[in-house]
Order: structure tokens, then sequence, then C-alpha cells
């Protein structure tokens, strides 16, 4: 009896510790209730589940309440009191809030990938686009975690562009193909014939007539077009004289009569041709320009501070200039980007400038897009101005005379015709092969033989030394791309700039501070 009694108590002691620490741990379980106004948030856990799939979720507790944030994503299903069965719908990420009976709730972070049978058959597609789309280039796709990654390689940009297009359809693509080394760029030679002429043709006449005593008369009779004598009264015991400041081209005096005249009879042609015949090269797509002239200095005046003027040189650009870019099509012809120029110093209508003869201008320029086929020529230009300027002058009523009146009459007619023609010619031509024999160039004269007779070819013969490495038979999609960027242009000092800029100013030269007419003499820029 006394065994059984002890076993008894050391039962009961027994369950009572148990029930003290499931007690305890219920009290630690247990959520603390949130107070008034204030916002708990729980941890939230991650479950992962794939489209057309079930994942069964066991929970500790019995469930009060379910909420799946979209569901058009994930559906839940609560299949006993402690167990949830999530169902993947469509590829996203939602959150998943789960109650139980004491108020402890739980979150779910739930994320629904692709199907493997739909991904395999996603890009089981893209795979027989790439070989339809681009027959007999290597392709190879692989997929990780939504990526798609292409490799392998393709025979131009443009096929690296449609695969990269086309493996989009999949998601984000990350592009790791190589390309075949393209072939240079073709270059193209621009022929340009400039061909401008000027002509003016002029005529005058005229007549003033003049008297120093003729019949004890001092006079005389001009139209006022062409300078007259200038007579003057005579002193006493000496005759009347008469001074002359354009004899003009005819000149007649009579001493017996005390008569004379000055006749302005003059027919003048002129004419200024200009031929320039420049062949520029440039690459694809890249600008080239051309320019045979010069720069002339002219001084620019500007105010001081100190009450004085500064003069500054600048410098400006005449001659014949050519900027053209030339780009080749699909269709194989060659589109040309041309601005050609034709200026020359025009003193005629220069201006003065303390002292200091500043001439103007002259300038014909033009810019246009043409299309040529190679070898095919355009002729640009034509006539430009053809002008007529008519003078005529006559002394009312004695120029109206019949015959006689010719002697009360001048007149002077100018005509001045300018034409620019441009033609150019396009071509697709290839560098002179190494070893082939190079155009020898023809001078009038010979120069000096050289000192040492040692030809420039240092090291002779192709060693290691002096040859380039053999060029890589594919690189990089990206590499590619930046070998195709265009070089930074070069700078010349005093030039113009790009395509269209036919003249432009350069740097300033030299200045000086003055009061007087005195201008700094020009240097170079």
């Amino acid at each position: 009896m006394r065994a059984k009694a002890g076993i008894t108590v050391a039962c009961c002691c027994a369950l009572f510790l148990i029930l003290c620490a499931e007690s305890g741990l219920r009290a630690q379980t247990s959520p603390t209730p949130a107070q008034p106004g204030v916002s708990t948030q729980d941890s939230a856990n991650e479950l992962s589940v794939a489209v057309g799939k079930t994942v069964l979720v066991d929970l500790a507790r019995p469930i009060s309440r379910i909420s799946i944030g979209l569901g058009e994503i994930a559906e839940t299903h609560a299949i006993s009191p402690t167990e949830i069965m999530v169902n993947g719908k469509a590829p996203g990420e939602t959150s998943l809030i789960i109650w139980d009976t004491r108020g402890g709730r739980q979150f779910f972070n739930v994320t629904v990938r692709a199907s493997s049978s739909a991904s395999n058959d996603s890009m089981e597609a893209i795979r027989r686009e790439l070989r339809l789309e681009l027959p007999g280039q290597p392709l190879k796709l692989t997929s990780e975690n939504g990526t798609i990654f292409l490799r392998g390689t393709v025979r131009d940009l443009t096929s690296s562009q449609r695969a990269v297009q086309i493996a989009s359809t999949g998601g984000k693509v990350i592009n790791l193909l190589n390309v075949d080394l393209p072939a240079g760029e073709p270059q193209v030679l621009l022929k340009v014939r400039f061909a401008s002429v000027d002509r003016n043709k002029a005529k005058q006449l005229g007549i003033n007539l003049f008297s120093t005593g003729l019949g004890n008369t001092i006079a005389g009779v001009s139209t006022g077009q062409y300078s007259p004598p200038a007579i003057s009264l005579p002193a006493t015991g000496t005759p009347s004289t008469a001074s002359l400041s354009n004899e003009l081209n005819l000149f007649a005096f009579f001493p017996g009569l005390n008569l004379g005249a000055t006749i302005q009879a003059l027919e003048t042609k002129g004419v200024v041709e200009t031929l320039a015949e420049p062949n520029v090269l440039a690459v694809n797509g890249r600008e080239a320009s051309f320019l045979a002239g010069g720069e002339y200095p002219y001084p620019i005046a500007q105010g001081s501070s100190t009450g004085g003027t500064t003069i500054t040189i600048m410098f400006k650009e005449y001659g014949i200039r050519l900027n053209f870019v030339p780009t080749l099509t699909p269709r194989g012809t060659i589109r040309l980007q041309v601005a050609p120029e034709v200026s020359a110093l025009d003193f005629s209508h220069a201006v003065e400038v303390s002292g200091y003869e500043v001439p103007a201008i002259t300038t014909r320029r033009m810019k246009t897009e043409v299309e040529l086929g190679d070898g095919e020529s355009f002729l640009i230009a034509g006539l430009l101005d053809n002008e007529e300027t008519e003078s005529f002058q006559k002394i009312p009523f004695l120029g109206d005379i019949p015959i006689l009146g010719r002697f009360f009459q001048s007149m002077t007619k100018t005509r001045t015709n300018t034409e620019l023609i441009v033609i150019v010619t396009t071509e697709i031509v290839a560098p002179i092969p190494a070893g082939q024999p190079v155009p020898e160039l023809k001078f009038p004269e010979k120069f000096l033989p050289t000192n040492t007779g040692i030809p420039m070819n240092t090291p002779d013969g192709k060693t290691a030394a002096n040859t380039l490495a053999p060029a890589q038979a594919t690189i990089p999609i990206e590499k590619l791309i930046d070998s195709m960027k265009p070089e930074t242009p070069l700078v010349i000092e005093g030039s113009g700039g790009g395509f269209g800029t036919a003249s432009s100013s350069s740097s300033t030269s030299s200045t000086t501070t003055s009061n007087g007419p005195a201008l700094p003499a020009p240097q170079a820029p």
C-alpha cells in the first residue's frame, strides 16, 4: 500500500509540472493585445509555388480567417482547422495573412513561378523562331530566374538586333553574342570641278568743251558725268588757263582758237576665270573637307574701360572650299551631302578703317543633298547673276539737236555676268594593294639628291617589329559597336568647322589700345 501511495503522489507531481509548463508556454505564445492606436506587423514568411501546382501549409492553432492579396495570382482553401491549401494561378507575387482563433496572425510572401513546362515551351518557340529567321547562325538560349542568356555567333549587327528582339519575347535578355568581324568600310572618292566665270562689258561716251578766250569768252560745256576742266579767270597781262583733273582718254586743244575738248570714248571687256579640280577621299558616313585659298586679317574695333579703342585682328577664310559627307544606301547608291563654296577678296567694295583698307569678300556658296550611283555625275549651280546698268545724261534742248546734239550728251553702259559651275562625280574606290607601284609625280625641275641615300622604309622587309597582329575572326558585339563610333575630329587652328560651315573666323591674333589711326601689324593666327 505504501508503494502504491508513493507512485500516486509521484504521478500527481508530474502531472502538476506538465500543466504548469503548458500554462507557461501558452502564456508565452499568446499574442499580447495591441494597444489602441498602435499598429503591429509580424515577420513575414516566404512561400513559393509554381503555376498549376499546390502547396499545403500546416498551422499550430486553428484558423479563424484567411486573406490573399491578389486572387488572380494565387487562391487559398482551408482543408481543415489547421491546414490551408495554396494554388498557383499566374506568375507573380502577392501576400497571404492568416489569423488564428486566439488573435494571432502570420504573414506570407507568396511567389508564383511559371511552370517548367510552359517555360520550356516558350524557350523552344524562341529557338524555333531564331532558327527560322537566322539560319546557319549557331545561337544558344538558357534561362535562369526569368532571365534569358543569349550566346553564339552572328554574321552582323542586324542579325544581333533581330536575335535580341526575338529572345526578348520570353523575358529580360542578356546579350552575350559574338559577331563576325566585318570588312572595312568602303571609301568614296569625290571628284569636283569648280568653274567660275566673271564677265563684264562697259561702254562710255561723252565730251567736255571749254574755251580759254575764244571770242573773248571763257566758258565750258559739260554734262557733268565725266570731270570737266577747271578754267581760271585771267590776271592782268596773263592768259586764262584750264586745269585738267582727268584727261579721260582723248584730249584736244587748239591754241590759235583757245578752244579745247576732253572726250571719254572707251569700251572695255573683262573676264575672270577660276578652275579647280580637287579630289577628296572619305570613308562611308564620315565628313571630309577641302580648302584652297587662304585667310586675310581684318580689324575689329572695340571700346575699352579706359576710353581708348581696342583693335582685335581676326582672320577669315577665302578661296575654294568643299565640305561633304558620303553615305552608302542599301540600294547601292551614294547619298551625298555637299557644300561647295567659291570666295575671293573684293577691293572694289572695301572699307577704310583708320587708314587701312579692309576688302570685302564675294562669295558663291551652296548646300544641297543628292544621290548618285558609282561613277555618276551631277551638275550643280549655273548662271548666278546677269546685270545691266545704263546711265544717260544730256543738256536740255542742246542735246536734242540732230547730229550736233551728240556733243552735249554722255552715256555709260555696263553689263556683268557671273556663272558658277560645280560638277560632282562620286566613285567607290579601294586602296592600292601592297607591293604595287604608286603613281609617280612629275616635277618641272629635279630636286637635290638626299645626303644619305637610305630609303625611308626602315626596317627593311616585313618582320615581327613592323607587322600588325592578324585580325580576329569574331569579336563581342559591344566591342564592334564601340569601334564604329566616330573619332574625335581633328582641330586645325584657323580652319572652318563641320559640314555646311564654308567660312569662319579664327582666334584672336593680336590686340592694342590706341587713340590714333595706327593699327597693329597683322600676324599669323
